[in-house]
């Protein structure tokens, strides 16, 4: 029997730190050689370059986003690769973003994706059969995989399982190969010590006459002869593994070699590892990733030094279709990994972190060892001032931990700020890598809530009070003060007030003291996290366009599955030619909700409003539809119409569309006329963004939107 480890969430939060490490350490220099780096870096011993925050990456957005078909289909092993299929195409955007779009029998994942969507099914839309050797045998078999193993501790098998059927989504051969040897070397690293136990894993899993199972042994092999010289180690990579024997543009064999060698000769430390694997060079970001999720779940939270994780802070930049998921938190994410860890082997986690892996915790919680959750820090007082952050175990903290925020110098009526990123612009990056684009976490009627504390040994007083910062305006504003008792936990909750025309772009608490003069200030936060229902309007004049660079300007606030989406005249202007042009806003985890807007069909046959978006392929329609209708639709990897109703609409006229949803209840208003309603009592959607759509080919105009959550 497979026994979860104790220190489970630790170490599958310690995986996800190795993999973002991973992918930061090597993403800016990817597809360098080994020479090249040498000439330029020499012995790397830490990050090469600095960073705002790191954008987005295809390494990271395939785990995150995969894992979630366990949750929109089944956490079994009944799971099929056909489900694990329609998982991709409900995250992915068409076309940007998220992969590389390299093109048809050029990129595998581009390859597979079109597949898909044409109703080839997985796994024959990653097959040998299907797309030939050279594309099926690409390097993403393995890159998007580590997380399988994350939830199968200790059970290499089961983790191949999972990842055989994932893999099979977009490769073959030994692209399926690496993803099932990968899964199985994280889960083994749960309990193996020992590298060599770990690789063979990995081994115990694959077809032991294969091309990937001959490349680890003959690695293998030469490191036990061998094992203090891993450049000479490269060198055989180099003339037995190398790119030059394999087609195609990143082939899945040379770039696993390298992930054997960094293995092996890192001697058990996670930088050592993480570091031999970016000098190999060609894919990076890609090894030293799965290199970094092995070595941090083998080595827990303890064998990564806090250099590596400080540059990241727990900020985890995706771009799917959901602008609400592509601001990742690493312990989030991490906790909802464990949820189907302990699901699926069939055993409740331990009590102090049962809320946490079921999501109903704080979203901040710090209570995993050195989590930040990305807070960030801020004032109001100028000169040099030196700010900390640090986790630690304290007395009263829920989970026995909480957030210290250091200043070295405070002053009397000056603003001391700590706070989460709820939006995220352009400026905040340096590059627009794999065009990520965002939705708010946090709008106005919903309520803030944090736990927060002076040392009593401070000698500091004076209030705290919650806030929230407006992208648009650059205004913060304010909850109710509260005076803080030094020694003393003091809850602050404020209800945001309902709001126009904002984004809001920060949520957290600022401290002002009394009474002192240039000294340090501490201050204790714990439980940040808000709940409740959406109540805001926004009107498009005011809206603006987040430009990273000529080809990827975004609608703020908004993500595109598709389409041409722009402000034109003050209004949201959608179109496409043939599919949906679709954008999205909003949370996926809003429930029930009146959405309304003013929508002006411009050209074609279907002008819409969504609701419930749960990403590609599940959502609702609402809106004026073919042949003077108006019409519910329900997308299920393809729309379908469940109501209509006689509307004789026209082009370039305005009409007030208000969907309310309501449990498995939609009905539809039209300048407040009240047209259709439906029960979907066929696996109804009770959860998920809103958004806008133009369905049949043309142009629709939105002037104006807004949102009520309803109890």
């Amino acid at each position: 029997m497979v026994v979860v480890p104790q220190d489970y969430v630790e170490r599958v939060y310690a995986g996800w730190l190795g993999k973002a490490i991973g992918v930061r350490h090597g993403g800016n220099i990817e597809g360098w050689t080994y020479e090249m780096i040498e000439r330029t870096f020499g012995e790397i011993t830490g990050y090469l370059h600095d960073f705002i925050n790191f954008a987005a990456d295809d390494d990271t957005n395939g785990p995150v986003f995969f894992v979630r078909a366990l949750e929109d289909y089944t956490h079994t092993v009944d799971i099929t690769a056909e489900q694990m299929g329609q998982g991709l195409l409900n995250y992915a955007p068409d076309h940007h973003g998220f992969f590389w779009w390299g093109g048809y029998g050029k990129s595998t994942e581009h390859t597979a994706y079109l597949n898909l969507k044409m109703g080839i099914p997985a796994p024959r839309s990653g097959s040998i059969a299907q797309n030939g050797q050279m594309i099926a045998e690409q390097i993403g078999g393995q890159i998007f995989i580590d997380v399988w193993g994350l939830i199968a501790p200790g059970n290499p098998r089961l983790a191949a399982s999972y990842a055989e059927k994932m893999a099979s989504v977009t490769h073959d051969g030994n692209g399926i190969f690496g993803g099932m040897f990968i899964a199985a070397c994280v889960a083994a690293a749960f309990n193996e010590r020992d590298i060599g136990q770990v690789l063979n894993a990995g081994l115990s899993v694959i077809p032991a006459d294969c091309e990937y199972a001959r490349m680890v042994r003959a690695i293998t092999e030469f490191h036990r002869f061998r094992p203090d010289d891993w450049r000479a180690c490269f060198q055989e990579v180099k003339a037995s593994f190398g790119y030059h024997l394999y087609p195609g543009n990143c082939h899945i064999i040379p770039n696993a070699a390298v992930v054997i060698l960094a293995l092996l000769y890192g001697g058990g430390s996670f930088s050592a590892a993480v570091n031999i694997c970016n000098m190999c060079g060609w894919d990076t970001d890609c090894n030293v990733a799965n290199v970094g999720a092995i070595m941090g779940v083998k080595e827990g939270l303890a064998g990564i030094d806090m250099s590596w994780r400080e540059p990241i802070g727990d900020f985890l930049c995706c771009s799917s279709v959901i602008g609400s998921l592509n601001i990742g938190d690493i312990p989030r994410i991490a906790a909802y990994t464990a949820r189907f860890g302990y699901r699926i082997a069939g055993i409740e986690p331990p009590a102090h972190w049962a809320s946490v892996v079921a999501g109903d915790a704080a979203r901040l919680h710090f209570q995993l060892p050195g989590s930040t959750h990305a807070m960030r820090t801020d004032t109001d007082m100028t000169g040099h001032i030196t700010v900390k952050l640090a986790n630690e175990a304290l007395a009263g903290a829920s989970g026995g931990r909480a957030l210290k925020v250091v200043f070295d110098k405070a002053s009397e009526g000056y603003g001391f700020r700590t706070y989460c990123k709820t939006y995220y612009r352009p400026e905040d990056f340096n590059d627009s890598r794999y065009d990520p684009a965002f939705s708010p976490l946090l709008y106005p009627g919903q309520t803030l809530t944090a736990r927060v504390m002076l040392p009593s040994a401070a000698g500091v007083a004076g209030h705290a009070i919650m806030y929230v910062r407006d992208r648009h305006s650059g205004a913060r504003h304010y909850g109710p003060a509260s005076p803080l008792e030094p020694g003393v936990w003091e809850r602050l909750t404020w209800s945001v007030p309902p709001m126009s025309n904002v984004c809001l772009e920060e949520a957290g608490v600022e401290f002002i003291p009394m009474g002192v003069q240039d000294v340090p200030l501490i201050l204790y936060v714990d439980e940040l996290d808000w709940q409740g229902k959406p109540n805001y309007d926004i009107d498009f004049r005011k809206e603006r366009m987040e430009v990273w660079h000529t080809l990827h300007q975004e609608v703020s606030q908004c993500t595109i599955l598709r389409g041409i989406w722009e402000l034109e005249t003050g209004e949201l202007a959608g179109s496409y030619a043939g599919e949906s042009a679709e954008c999205y806003t909003g949370d996926i985890e809003w429930t029930d909700y009146e959405f309304s807007a003013d929508v002006t069909p411009k050209l074609g046959s279907g002008h819409y409003v969504l609701c419930r978006v749960q990403g590609a392929i599940r959502s609702y329609a609402a809106g004026l539809g073919p042949d003077g209708t108006v019409a519910l639709l329900k997308n299920d990897n393809g729309y379908r119409t469940l109501a209509s109703a006689p509307f004789d609409w026209r082009a370039d006229e305005t009409y007030a569309l208000s969907v309310t949803v309501a449990g498995n209840r939609l009905s539809l208003r039209v300048n407040s006329e009240h047209m259709l309603e439906y029960a979907d009592d066929d696996r109804p959607y009770v959860r998920g963004q809103v958004g806008f759509a133009n369905i049949g080919g043309g142009r629709t105009h939105y002037k104006r939107y807004a949102v009520r959550g309803s109890e």
